[in-house]
Protein backbone atom coordinates (compact mmCIF):
# COMPACT_ATOMS: atom_id res chain seq x y z
CA UNK A 1 0.00 0.00 0.00
CA UNK A 2 1.40 3.80 -0.75
CA UNK A 3 -0.98 6.54 -0.97
CA UNK A 4 -1.22 10.15 -0.63
CA UNK A 5 -2.96 12.27 2.16
CA UNK A 6 -3.71 15.23 0.30
CA UNK A 7 -5.23 18.80 1.80
CA UNK A 8 -8.58 19.91 1.03
CA UNK A 9 -9.40 23.32 0.48
CA UNK A 10 -11.56 25.33 -0.58
CA UNK A 11 -13.25 23.07 -2.03
CA UNK A 12 -10.43 21.19 -3.69
CA UNK A 13 -8.02 18.49 -3.14
CA UNK A 14 -4.38 19.93 -2.64
CA UNK A 15 -1.12 17.86 -2.89
CA UNK A 16 1.23 19.36 -5.79
CA UNK A 17 4.80 20.91 -4.66
CA UNK A 18 4.33 20.66 -0.92
CA UNK A 19 6.58 18.96 1.35
CA UNK A 20 5.61 15.33 1.68
CA UNK A 21 6.61 13.06 5.51
CA UNK A 22 6.11 9.20 5.56
CA UNK A 23 3.20 7.57 7.53
CA UNK A 24 4.36 4.47 8.99
CA UNK A 25 2.80 1.33 10.28
CA UNK A 26 3.92 0.93 13.57
CA UNK A 27 3.59 -2.82 13.74
CA UNK A 28 5.59 -3.38 11.14
CA UNK A 29 7.58 -0.39 10.32
CA UNK A 30 7.17 -0.51 6.81
CA UNK A 31 5.82 2.84 5.33
CA UNK A 32 2.53 3.08 4.19
CA UNK A 33 2.08 5.99 2.73
CA UNK A 34 3.08 9.69 2.27
CA UNK A 35 1.10 12.76 3.56
CA UNK A 36 1.14 16.36 2.29
CA UNK A 37 2.18 19.31 4.71
CA UNK A 38 0.51 22.39 4.45
CA UNK A 39 1.94 25.45 4.25
CA UNK A 40 0.84 28.82 6.25
CA UNK A 41 -0.75 30.03 2.65
CA UNK A 42 -2.43 26.88 2.74
CA UNK A 43 -3.88 27.48 6.18
CA UNK A 44 -4.42 31.13 5.46
CA UNK A 45 -6.76 30.17 2.40
CA UNK A 46 -8.53 27.26 4.36
CA UNK A 47 -9.10 29.88 6.91
CA UNK A 48 -10.84 31.96 4.90
CA UNK A 49 -12.57 29.83 2.84
CA UNK A 50 -14.51 28.57 6.50
CA UNK A 51 -15.05 32.20 7.15
CA UNK A 52 -16.70 33.07 4.19
CA UNK A 53 -18.45 29.24 3.89
CA UNK A 54 -20.36 29.68 7.44
CA UNK A 55 -23.01 31.95 6.24
CA UNK A 56 -24.13 29.41 3.56
CA UNK A 57 -24.01 26.48 6.26
CA UNK A 58 -25.98 28.31 8.49
CA UNK A 59 -28.57 28.42 5.82
CA UNK A 60 -28.67 25.20 5.96
CA UNK A 61 -32.12 23.73 7.19
CA UNK A 62 -32.19 21.73 9.75
CA UNK A 63 -33.59 18.79 8.11
CA UNK A 64 -30.90 18.78 5.20
CA UNK A 65 -28.26 18.59 7.44
CA UNK A 66 -29.65 15.64 9.71
CA UNK A 67 -30.47 14.34 6.22
CA UNK A 68 -26.41 14.65 5.22
CA UNK A 69 -25.41 13.23 8.89
CA UNK A 70 -27.62 10.45 8.75
CA UNK A 71 -26.50 9.29 4.79
CA UNK A 72 -22.96 9.63 6.10
CA UNK A 73 -23.82 7.16 8.70
CA UNK A 74 -25.07 5.26 6.40
CA UNK A 75 -22.34 5.58 4.01
CA UNK A 76 -19.79 4.14 6.80
CA UNK A 77 -21.95 0.96 7.89
CA UNK A 78 -21.29 0.05 4.37
CA UNK A 79 -17.79 0.69 4.47
CA UNK A 80 -17.00 -0.71 8.11
CA UNK A 81 -14.53 -3.17 7.49
CA UNK A 82 -12.51 -1.00 4.68
CA UNK A 83 -12.47 1.90 7.45
CA UNK A 84 -11.47 -0.43 10.64
CA UNK A 85 -9.00 -2.11 8.68
CA UNK A 86 -7.32 1.27 8.09
CA UNK A 87 -7.33 2.49 11.28
CA UNK A 88 -5.70 -0.61 12.93
CA UNK A 89 -3.30 -0.51 9.79
CA UNK A 90 -2.17 3.59 11.01
CA UNK A 91 -2.74 2.87 14.56
CA UNK A 92 -1.72 -0.77 15.59
CA UNK A 93 -5.13 -0.54 17.56
CA UNK A 94 -6.60 -3.95 16.90
CA UNK A 95 -8.88 -4.99 14.55
CA UNK A 96 -11.53 -6.14 17.51
CA UNK A 97 -11.40 -2.33 18.53
CA UNK A 98 -11.26 -0.52 15.31
CA UNK A 99 -14.64 -2.61 14.63
CA UNK A 100 -15.79 -0.77 17.81
CA UNK A 101 -14.53 2.36 16.96
CA UNK A 102 -16.34 2.49 13.34
CA UNK A 103 -19.47 1.25 14.72
CA UNK A 104 -19.34 3.97 17.38
CA UNK A 105 -18.54 6.78 14.86
CA UNK A 106 -21.70 5.86 13.02
CA UNK A 107 -23.61 5.73 15.46
CA UNK A 108 -22.42 9.93 16.26
CA UNK A 109 -23.00 10.83 13.39
CA UNK A 110 -26.80 9.36 13.69
CA UNK A 111 -26.59 11.02 17.18
CA UNK A 112 -25.68 14.42 15.59
CA UNK A 113 -28.24 13.90 12.28
CA UNK A 114 -30.78 13.89 15.56
CA UNK A 115 -30.00 16.70 17.02
CA UNK A 116 -29.53 18.99 14.04
CA UNK A 117 -33.49 19.45 14.32
CA UNK A 118 -33.19 19.89 17.95
CA UNK A 119 -32.28 23.43 18.37
CA UNK A 120 -34.45 24.85 20.60
CA UNK A 121 -35.03 27.73 22.86
CA UNK A 122 -37.36 28.78 24.98
CA UNK A 123 -40.23 31.22 25.84
CA UNK A 124 -39.56 33.72 28.88
CA UNK A 125 -42.22 36.35 30.42
CA UNK A 126 -41.28 39.34 31.25
CA UNK A 127 -43.08 39.82 34.44
CA UNK A 128 -41.05 38.75 37.19
CA UNK A 129 -39.65 41.94 37.19
CA UNK A 130 -42.08 45.21 37.15
CA UNK A 131 -40.51 46.83 34.63
CA UNK A 132 -41.55 43.62 32.18
CA UNK A 133 -45.10 43.17 32.23
CA UNK A 134 -46.01 44.15 29.02
CA UNK A 135 -42.51 42.35 27.26
CA UNK A 136 -41.49 38.53 26.49
CA UNK A 137 -38.44 36.73 24.99
CA UNK A 138 -37.68 34.27 23.03
CA UNK A 139 -34.34 32.19 22.60
CA UNK A 140 -33.00 30.25 19.91
CA UNK A 141 -29.98 28.84 19.20
CA UNK A 142 -27.55 30.06 16.21
CA UNK A 143 -24.17 28.52 15.20
CA UNK A 144 -21.25 30.35 15.82
CA UNK A 145 -19.60 30.39 12.83
CA UNK A 146 -16.30 28.40 12.50
CA UNK A 147 -15.24 25.66 14.42
CA UNK A 148 -11.60 24.62 14.57
CA UNK A 149 -11.64 20.59 14.98
CA UNK A 150 -7.98 19.59 16.57
CA UNK A 151 -8.17 15.45 16.74
CA UNK A 152 -5.46 12.80 18.31
CA UNK A 153 -4.42 9.69 16.92
CA UNK A 154 -5.86 7.74 19.65
CA UNK A 155 -9.31 7.19 18.17
CA UNK A 156 -8.69 8.87 15.10
CA UNK A 157 -12.10 8.37 13.50
CA UNK A 158 -14.60 8.53 16.09
CA UNK A 159 -13.05 11.79 17.69
CA UNK A 160 -13.16 13.82 14.28
CA UNK A 161 -17.38 12.51 13.85
CA UNK A 162 -17.69 13.77 17.72
CA UNK A 163 -16.40 17.73 16.66
CA UNK A 164 -17.44 17.48 12.52
CA UNK A 165 -21.15 16.05 13.59
CA UNK A 166 -22.01 18.54 15.99
CA UNK A 167 -20.70 21.26 14.40
CA UNK A 168 -22.09 20.82 11.30
CA UNK A 169 -25.26 19.75 13.24
CA UNK A 170 -25.42 23.35 14.50
CA UNK A 171 -24.86 25.39 11.39
CA UNK A 172 -20.99 25.67 11.30
CA UNK A 173 -18.22 25.78 8.66
CA UNK A 174 -15.44 23.49 10.18
CA UNK A 175 -11.39 23.43 9.75
CA UNK A 176 -10.02 20.37 10.87
CA UNK A 177 -6.81 19.42 11.58
CA UNK A 178 -5.92 15.47 12.25
CA UNK A 179 -3.29 13.75 14.03
CA UNK A 180 -0.17 13.69 12.21
CA UNK A 181 -0.03 9.44 12.49
CA UNK A 182 -3.59 9.06 11.46
CA UNK A 183 -3.69 11.30 8.13
CA UNK A 184 -5.54 8.62 6.09
CA UNK A 185 -8.70 7.74 8.12
CA UNK A 186 -9.25 11.51 7.88
CA UNK A 187 -8.91 11.76 4.46
CA UNK A 188 -11.19 8.97 3.83
CA UNK A 189 -13.85 9.96 6.46
CA UNK A 190 -14.04 13.78 4.29
CA UNK A 191 -14.48 11.86 1.02
CA UNK A 192 -17.53 10.33 2.87
CA UNK A 193 -18.87 12.96 3.93
CA UNK A 194 -18.36 14.67 0.65
CA UNK A 195 -20.29 11.48 -1.07
CA UNK A 196 -22.62 12.04 1.91
CA UNK A 197 -23.91 15.36 0.60
CA UNK A 198 -21.69 17.33 2.82
CA UNK A 199 -21.13 21.28 1.27
CA UNK A 200 -17.98 21.43 -0.60
CA UNK A 201 -16.86 24.63 1.25
CA UNK A 202 -18.34 23.54 4.61
CA UNK A 203 -15.59 21.96 5.77
CA UNK A 204 -11.29 22.68 5.17
CA UNK A 205 -8.38 20.07 5.93
CA UNK A 206 -5.13 20.79 6.93
CA UNK A 207 -1.93 18.31 7.62
CA UNK A 208 0.71 19.01 10.01
CA UNK A 209 2.29 19.51 13.40
CA UNK A 210 1.78 21.92 16.18
CA UNK A 211 2.79 25.32 14.38
CA UNK A 212 -0.19 24.39 11.86
CA UNK A 213 -2.51 24.03 14.42
CA UNK A 214 -1.34 27.16 16.49
CA UNK A 215 -1.95 29.56 13.35
CA UNK A 216 -5.36 27.85 13.12
CA UNK A 217 -5.96 28.43 17.06
CA UNK A 218 -4.79 32.50 17.49
CA UNK A 219 -6.68 33.35 14.28
CA UNK A 220 -9.70 35.60 14.57
CA UNK A 221 -11.96 34.06 11.98
CA UNK A 222 -12.40 31.11 14.46
CA UNK A 223 -15.12 30.83 16.75
CA UNK A 224 -14.69 28.05 18.74
CA UNK A 225 -11.49 25.48 18.80
CA UNK A 226 -12.47 22.41 19.83
CA UNK A 227 -9.00 20.29 20.84
CA UNK A 228 -8.29 16.91 22.29
CA UNK A 229 -5.16 15.82 23.45
CA UNK A 230 -2.22 16.84 26.07
CA UNK A 231 -2.03 19.18 28.90
CA UNK A 232 0.83 20.82 27.19
CA UNK A 233 -0.83 21.29 23.96
CA UNK A 234 -4.14 22.71 25.76
CA UNK A 235 -2.49 25.28 28.11
CA UNK A 236 -1.15 26.40 24.73
CA UNK A 237 -4.58 26.72 23.13
CA UNK A 238 -5.54 28.65 26.05
CA UNK A 239 -2.56 31.43 25.93
CA UNK A 240 -2.86 31.44 22.21
CA UNK A 241 -6.80 31.54 21.42
CA UNK A 242 -7.96 35.17 22.92
CA UNK A 243 -11.05 35.77 22.63
CA UNK A 244 -12.42 32.83 21.60
CA UNK A 245 -14.08 30.01 23.23
CA UNK A 246 -12.15 26.70 23.71
CA UNK A 247 -13.09 22.93 24.38
CA UNK A 248 -10.69 21.19 25.70
CA UNK A 249 -10.58 16.73 26.75
CA UNK A 250 -7.16 16.54 27.78
CA UNK A 251 -6.49 12.89 29.16
CA UNK A 252 -6.29 11.36 32.51
CA UNK A 253 -4.74 8.42 34.80
CA UNK A 254 -8.34 7.02 35.70
CA UNK A 255 -8.99 5.31 38.95
CA UNK A 256 -10.83 2.66 39.57
CA UNK A 257 -12.19 1.35 43.37
CA UNK A 258 -12.62 -2.38 44.05
CA UNK A 259 -13.85 -2.36 47.43
CA UNK A 260 -13.93 -5.69 49.63
CA UNK A 261 -17.96 -6.47 48.93
CA UNK A 262 -17.17 -6.52 45.30
CA UNK A 263 -17.45 -9.31 42.27
CA UNK A 264 -13.67 -9.83 42.26
CA UNK A 265 -13.85 -11.98 39.48
CA UNK A 266 -15.88 -9.69 37.72
CA UNK A 267 -13.53 -6.48 38.67
CA UNK A 268 -11.02 -8.56 37.39
CA UNK A 269 -12.19 -8.44 33.80
CA UNK A 270 -13.41 -5.40 32.99
CA UNK A 271 -10.40 -3.93 34.19
CA UNK A 272 -8.09 -6.08 31.95
CA UNK A 273 -10.30 -5.53 29.18
CA UNK A 274 -10.40 -1.82 29.65
CA UNK A 275 -7.08 -1.53 30.99
CA UNK A 276 -5.27 -2.92 27.87
CA UNK A 277 -7.70 -1.99 24.71
CA UNK A 278 -5.77 -0.08 22.40
CA UNK A 279 -3.14 -0.59 24.28
CA UNK A 280 -3.95 1.65 27.31
CA UNK A 281 -3.85 4.18 24.71
CA UNK A 282 -7.27 5.81 25.96
CA UNK A 283 -7.82 9.17 28.07
CA UNK A 284 -10.31 6.95 30.33
CA UNK A 285 -7.88 3.42 30.26
CA UNK A 286 -7.75 2.19 33.80
CA UNK A 287 -4.37 2.98 35.17
CA UNK A 288 -4.59 3.26 39.25
CA UNK A 289 -7.17 0.43 40.64
CA UNK A 290 -7.57 0.61 44.15
CA UNK A 291 -8.04 -2.49 46.27
CA UNK A 292 -9.28 -2.95 49.67
CA UNK A 293 -6.28 -4.55 51.05
CA UNK A 294 -8.41 -7.70 52.55
CA UNK A 295 -8.94 -8.53 48.77
CA UNK A 296 -5.99 -6.91 46.98
CA UNK A 297 -4.21 -10.55 46.94
CA UNK A 298 -7.18 -12.00 45.18
CA UNK A 299 -8.12 -9.64 43.10
CA UNK A 300 -4.14 -9.39 42.00
CA UNK A 301 -4.11 -13.01 40.93
CA UNK A 302 -7.66 -13.11 39.46
CA UNK A 303 -6.55 -10.19 37.41
CA UNK A 304 -3.12 -11.66 36.26
CA UNK A 305 -4.78 -14.75 35.32
CA UNK A 306 -7.22 -12.56 32.54
CA UNK A 307 -4.29 -10.51 31.28
CA UNK A 308 -2.38 -13.86 30.89
CA UNK A 309 -4.99 -14.53 28.36
CA UNK A 310 -4.84 -11.67 26.15
CA UNK A 311 -3.53 -12.23 22.77
CA UNK A 312 -0.97 -10.14 21.63
CA UNK A 313 -0.30 -9.66 17.79
CA UNK A 314 -0.77 -8.37 14.81
CA UNK A 315 -3.75 -5.61 14.62
CA UNK A 316 -5.23 -6.95 11.56
CA UNK A 317 -5.66 -10.06 12.86
CA UNK A 318 -9.64 -10.57 14.41
CA UNK A 319 -8.56 -12.51 17.54
CA UNK A 320 -5.44 -9.98 18.66
CA UNK A 321 -6.21 -8.16 21.70
CA UNK A 322 -3.06 -5.73 22.44
CA UNK A 323 -1.62 -4.63 19.26
CA UNK A 324 1.18 -2.03 19.21
CA UNK A 325 1.23 1.78 20.64
CA UNK A 326 1.38 4.45 18.18
CA UNK A 327 4.95 4.23 17.94
CA UNK A 328 8.28 3.19 19.37
CA UNK A 329 9.39 5.82 20.96
CA UNK A 330 5.99 5.93 22.92
CA UNK A 331 7.16 2.19 24.23
CA UNK A 332 10.26 3.05 25.12
CA UNK A 333 9.02 6.04 27.30
CA UNK A 334 6.32 3.38 28.65
CA UNK A 335 9.02 0.91 29.91
CA UNK A 336 11.02 3.95 31.26
CA UNK A 337 8.45 4.46 33.61
CA UNK A 338 7.81 1.22 34.83
CA UNK A 339 11.40 0.42 35.43
CA UNK A 340 11.02 3.88 37.76
CA UNK A 341 8.41 2.18 39.30
CA UNK A 342 9.68 -1.05 39.75
CA UNK A 343 12.77 0.39 41.38
CA UNK A 344 10.82 2.53 43.43
CA UNK A 345 9.15 -0.12 44.94
CA UNK A 346 6.92 -1.71 43.03
CA UNK A 347 6.33 -5.37 42.22
CA UNK A 348 5.83 -6.27 38.24
CA UNK A 349 3.14 -9.06 38.67
CA UNK A 350 3.20 -9.41 35.04
CA UNK A 351 4.52 -7.95 31.62
CA UNK A 352 7.49 -5.34 31.47
CA UNK A 353 8.79 -6.16 27.99
CA UNK A 354 8.67 -4.72 24.87
CA UNK A 355 9.64 -5.37 21.33
CA UNK A 356 9.57 -2.76 18.68
CA UNK A 357 6.40 -0.25 19.29
CA UNK A 358 5.02 -3.35 21.21
CA UNK A 359 4.62 -3.06 25.13
CA UNK A 360 3.39 -6.39 26.78
CA UNK A 361 0.26 -5.98 29.28
CA UNK A 362 2.14 -4.68 32.41
CA UNK A 363 0.62 -5.12 35.93
CA UNK A 364 2.51 -3.17 39.14
CA UNK A 365 1.75 -4.07 42.54
CA UNK A 366 1.91 -1.29 45.21
CA UNK A 367 3.83 1.18 43.52
CA UNK A 368 4.78 4.91 45.71
CA UNK A 369 2.40 7.38 45.19
CA UNK A 370 4.88 9.62 43.57
CA UNK A 371 6.00 7.47 40.60
CA UNK A 372 5.15 8.71 37.19
CA UNK A 373 2.69 5.92 36.28
CA UNK A 374 0.59 6.76 39.55
CA UNK A 375 1.20 10.40 39.29
CA UNK A 376 0.84 10.99 35.98
CA UNK A 377 -0.76 9.63 32.43
CA UNK A 378 0.96 6.69 31.19
CA UNK A 379 -1.46 6.11 27.80
CA UNK A 380 0.05 2.81 27.54
CA UNK A 381 -0.91 -1.23 28.74
CA UNK A 382 0.09 -0.33 32.57
CA UNK A 383 -2.42 -0.98 35.42
CA UNK A 384 -1.07 -0.61 38.90
CA UNK A 385 -3.08 -1.85 41.73
CA UNK A 386 -2.69 -0.30 45.12
CA UNK A 387 -4.26 -1.50 48.27
CA UNK A 388 -6.35 0.89 50.70
CA UNK A 389 -7.77 0.22 54.19
CA UNK A 390 -10.55 2.69 54.46
CA UNK A 391 -13.14 3.70 51.56
CA UNK A 392 -12.32 7.53 52.68
CA UNK A 393 -8.00 6.76 51.61
CA UNK A 394 -9.50 5.18 48.46
CA UNK A 395 -11.32 8.42 47.89
CA UNK A 396 -8.37 10.64 48.84
CA UNK A 397 -6.00 8.80 46.71
CA UNK A 398 -8.11 8.65 43.71
CA UNK A 399 -8.23 12.93 44.25
CA UNK A 400 -4.68 12.96 44.25
CA UNK A 401 -4.64 13.75 41.09
CA UNK A 402 -4.08 16.85 38.62
CA UNK A 403 -6.97 15.48 36.71
CA UNK A 404 -10.40 14.23 36.85
CA UNK A 405 -12.29 12.63 33.83
CA UNK A 406 -13.67 9.86 34.90
CA UNK A 407 -13.49 6.92 37.40
CA UNK A 408 -15.26 3.35 38.55
CA UNK A 409 -16.04 2.11 41.57
CA UNK A 410 -16.99 -1.77 42.26
CA UNK A 411 -19.19 -2.72 45.12
CA UNK A 412 -22.49 -4.39 46.09
CA UNK A 413 -23.67 -1.44 48.68
CA UNK A 414 -25.52 1.24 46.87
CA UNK A 415 -24.64 3.59 50.18
CA UNK A 416 -21.33 3.04 49.42
CA UNK A 417 -21.37 3.87 45.93
CA UNK A 418 -23.26 6.83 45.81
CA UNK A 419 -20.61 8.44 48.81
CA UNK A 420 -17.83 7.88 45.85
CA UNK A 421 -19.73 8.67 43.62
CA UNK A 422 -20.37 12.30 44.73
CA UNK A 423 -17.01 12.46 46.53
CA UNK A 424 -14.34 11.62 43.84
CA UNK A 425 -13.55 14.55 41.86
CA UNK A 426 -14.02 13.57 38.36
CA UNK A 427 -15.93 14.52 35.10
CA UNK A 428 -18.17 10.99 35.69
CA UNK A 429 -18.40 8.01 37.83
CA UNK A 430 -19.28 4.63 36.65
CA UNK A 431 -20.53 2.36 39.52
CA UNK A 432 -20.06 -1.33 38.96
CA UNK A 433 -17.73 -0.77 35.89
CA UNK A 434 -14.02 0.59 35.26
CA UNK A 435 -12.95 4.28 34.65
CA UNK A 436 -13.21 3.18 30.78
CA UNK A 437 -16.87 3.30 29.79
CA UNK A 438 -18.51 5.67 27.66
CA UNK A 439 -21.64 6.16 25.35
CA UNK A 440 -21.38 8.37 23.09
CA UNK A 441 -25.06 10.22 23.57
CA UNK A 442 -23.77 10.95 27.01
CA UNK A 443 -21.81 14.10 28.65
CA UNK A 444 -18.18 13.09 27.91
CA UNK A 445 -15.23 15.55 29.99
CA UNK A 446 -13.51 16.25 33.00
CA UNK A 447 -12.44 18.53 35.47
CA UNK A 448 -9.19 20.04 36.43
CA UNK A 449 -6.32 19.27 34.14
CA UNK A 450 -8.63 16.85 32.29
CA UNK A 451 -10.62 19.84 30.57
CA UNK A 452 -13.34 22.17 29.58
CA UNK A 453 -16.68 21.49 27.90
CA UNK A 454 -18.56 18.24 27.15
CA UNK A 455 -18.35 16.01 23.98
CA UNK A 456 -21.56 14.24 23.34
CA UNK A 457 -23.43 15.75 19.91
CA UNK A 458 -26.12 17.27 22.05
CA UNK A 459 -23.72 18.62 24.93
CA UNK A 460 -20.90 19.52 21.76
CA UNK A 461 -23.70 21.69 20.14
CA UNK A 462 -24.52 23.76 23.21
CA UNK A 463 -20.95 24.73 23.26
CA UNK A 464 -21.12 24.82 19.13
CA UNK A 465 -23.99 27.40 19.27
CA UNK A 466 -25.09 30.67 20.90
CA UNK A 467 -27.93 31.93 22.95
CA UNK A 468 -29.88 34.94 21.09
CA UNK A 469 -33.16 36.95 21.99
CA UNK A 470 -35.60 38.10 20.76
CA UNK A 471 -37.80 40.59 22.62
CA UNK A 472 -41.31 41.72 22.08
CA UNK A 473 -42.59 44.79 23.57
CA UNK A 474 -46.47 45.18 23.49
CA UNK A 475 -48.06 48.22 22.94
CA UNK A 476 -49.34 50.07 25.87
CA UNK A 477 -53.41 50.64 25.67
CA UNK A 478 -54.23 54.30 24.88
Amino acid sequence: MSVKAELYIDGKWVGSDRQLVPVVNPYTGETIGQQVLATPADVEQALQSAFEAKKQIAQIPGFERAKILKHAARNLEAEKERFAGLISMELGKPLKNTLDEVSRSIETLELSGEEAKRLHGETIYGDASPRGTDAMAVTFRVPVGVVAAITPFNAPLNLICHKIGPAFAAGNSVILKPAPQTPFIAVELLKLLLKSGFPEKGINMVLGGAEIGQQIVKDDRVNVVSFTGGVMAGRNICETAGMKKVLLELGGNAATIVHEDADLQYAARLCAATGFSNSGQSCISVQRIYVHHSVAERFTEYLRKEVEQLKIGNPLSEDTDVGCMVDERAAIRVMDWIEEAIESGAELIIGGKRSGATVEPTILFNPPRDVKVVCEEVFGPVVSIIPYQTIERAIEEANRSLFGLQAGIFTNRIDLAYKVARQLEVGGVVINGTSNFRLDHWPYGGVKHSGIGREGPRYAIEEMTETKMIVLKMPTPI
